[in-house]
């Protein structure tokens, strides 16, 4: 269980969509393959464009990213329905997605998988932070404090799906409260 995570945030705008998160031609990559994984995080957020984004969330040729945080408007997540999205993006290493709104099913995939913490801003702190920024996500107090400035902000509760993030999983969540037998 993790209780604070820090580092640089990773900035992006509104409507940031599922094929933007992992294309799909990288949905031939099997999670549950340890190296197929592994792979699956370099293409994390590849699918922005260029023009947009010059600072690439995960470096060429790099496995991971730099960025343990995301920083996002409105409607992250949306488009498909892909579980592919949120795990390319823990798998990269990023543990908490801030955004202004979630589309329901990415929220629910990343909370499914595990791989990060969807956590809903209060304020549109993606028009106030730059990528590369450093921060410190509190999920206790549920705020954002940024480095340079000690600026705070305030964001919802992850309530009861917390305790499924920290388990890694609705399917070990399951195991660990006996709603399923151990392997």
């Amino acid at each position: 269980m993790q209780r604070v995570i820090s580092g640089p945030v990773y900035v992006v705008r509104d409507n940031i969509d599922t094929d933007q998160i992992i294309p799909a031609q990288y949905l031939n990559l099997v999670p549950t393959i340890p190296e197929e994984y592994e792979k699956l995080g370099s293409y994390a957020l590849c699918g922005l464009p260029d023009t947009l984004y010059p600072v690439r969330f995960v470096r060429e040729g790099a496995l991971d990213s730099d960025y343990p945080i995301v920083i996002a408007g409105r409607n992250f997540g949306c488009g498909s329905s892909r579980e592919h999205a949120p795990i390319a993006l823990g798998s990269a290493g990023c543990r908490v997605v801030l955004a202004e709104s979630f589309a329901r099913i990415f929220f629910r995939n990343a909370v499914a998988t595990g791989e990060l913490y969807p956590c809903e801003s209060l304020s549109r702190l993606c028009e106030r932070v730059r990528t590369g920024d450093v921060a410190t996500v509190d999920l206790e107090a549920c705020t954002i404090t940024l480095t340079g400035s000690g600026d705070s902000h305030a964001f919802k509760a992850l309530g009861d799906v917390r305790p499924v993030v920290d388990a890694g999983g609705l399917f070990n969540y399951a195991r660990q409260s006996g709603m399923i037998p151990a392997r």
